[in-house]
């Protein structure tokens, strides 16, 4: 396994990260068993960085992480988050407190290593209705009493030893205010073969959540980038453009629209599996690896989190630290899709 740093926090971290997310399910529905296995198969092959959130399973993800780490007897860094809602609005410094405390106590321990804001920042003013946190207006975002005002103050007190936010596309003149106030060493952004804009795109391709280069910029600031949804929800992995299926334990929310793109941009890049096309490849990887890589290499990552079902999983993924970036030849074929936007 091999470590870089997260931004200006000090701390090195192992370039595959733990995403503990219900997407992949096993932090929220796998047994005791598994997730304990999975987490210690993670421990032993070099990963120390796990990223958690208290919406994942509504605190049961955290519950379960904390139940193994006592069991394990070991502390990893850990990133944990805060969803502001409609009902937080007018106390938004208070209720980050204690929301932090609630994971705290769901985790047992006494702080965390990240504290970020799971609504990514928009300069208009988003309406949240019921459980949506998806965005907040930069004005919540900077106002007295206001998400960084709390993110600060869970920092001072020591429960949270740095601060990030999340970024969910379309928001960079938004983002950029919020790196620049200094306040902050991390993002957590998405990035993948379907989307790689916040890495570089072409500007022929047409994205429906645009990135705009965040992370150039991040890095530039000496904020560190982790990246969630490496495989694109699932998407970029032999089984999944093969069998048309995921993962017995992972969600999945998503639209039979959705799933039809999803699964017809995938299929354009089987050309990266040895599994899928040996007589075409000639690079000893399946698609699942090729699209870790890529993140990877891109100018500004920190560590990929990998959506985690079970451990053989967990085993996969973290064989793919240190194995280089893809082929120039790949590469080209790659921005080819791009430029195409996937056409046939």
């Amino acid at each position: 396994m091999e470590y870089r740093d997260l931004g200006n926090t000090g701390i090195k971290v192992s370039e595959i990260g733990f995403g503990c997310g219900g997407n992949a399910g096993l932090m929220v529905k796998g047994t005791p068993d598994q997730q304990r296995d999975a987490i210690k198969r993670a421990l032993d092959l070099g990963i120390n960085y796990f990223d958690e959130a208290p919406d994942y399973g509504d605190g049961l993800s955290e519950t379960n992480l904390g139940r193994v780490l006592k069991e394990l007897g070991v502390r990893p860094y850990i990133t944990s988050k805060v969803e502001v809602r409609a009902e937080n609005l007018e106390d938004i410094a208070g209720h980050i407190i204690r929301s932090l405390d609630g994971s705290l106590d769901r985790m047992g321990v006494d702080h965390v290593d990240v504290l970020q804001l799971h609504n990514g920042p928009v300069l208009d003013t988003p309406v949240l209705t019921g459980r949506s946190y998806t965005h907040l207006s930069l004005e919540d975002y900077l106002r007295p009493g206001g998400a960084l005002e709390g993110l600060q103050n869970a920092k001072d007190s020591g429960k949270a030893r740095s601060i990030g936010f999340i970024t969910r596309g379309n928001d960079f003149d938004a983002a950029k205010q919020i790196i620049d106030t200094g306040a902050f060493s991390v993002i957590n952004a998405s990035v993948n073969l379907l989307n790689p804009s916040a890495g570089w795109k072409p500007a022929e391709m047409h994205v429906e959540h645009d990135y705009s280069g965040l992370l150039g910029y991040a890095a530039s600031q000496g904020v560190g980038a982790c990246i969630y949804s490496p495989l694109a929800g699932g998407f970029l992995n032999d089984t999944a453009i093969t069998d048309g299926r995921f993962h017995p334990t992972a969600g999945n929310r998503r639209s039979a629209e959705v799933m039809e793109v999803g699964f017809g941009q995938a299929q354009a890049f089987r050309f990266l599996s040895k599994n899928l096309c040996p007589d075409t490849q000639t690079e000893d990887h399946g698609l699942a690896e090729a699209a870790v890589r890529f993140v990877l290499f891109l100018d500004g990552v920190t560590s990929v989190l990998g959506g985690f079902s079970d451990a053989d999983q967990v085993a996969e993924v973290a064989s793919f630290s240190g194995k280089g970036p893809l082929s120039k030849g790949n590469m080209e074929k790659i921005e080819a899709i791009w430029r195409s936007n996937f056409a046939s």
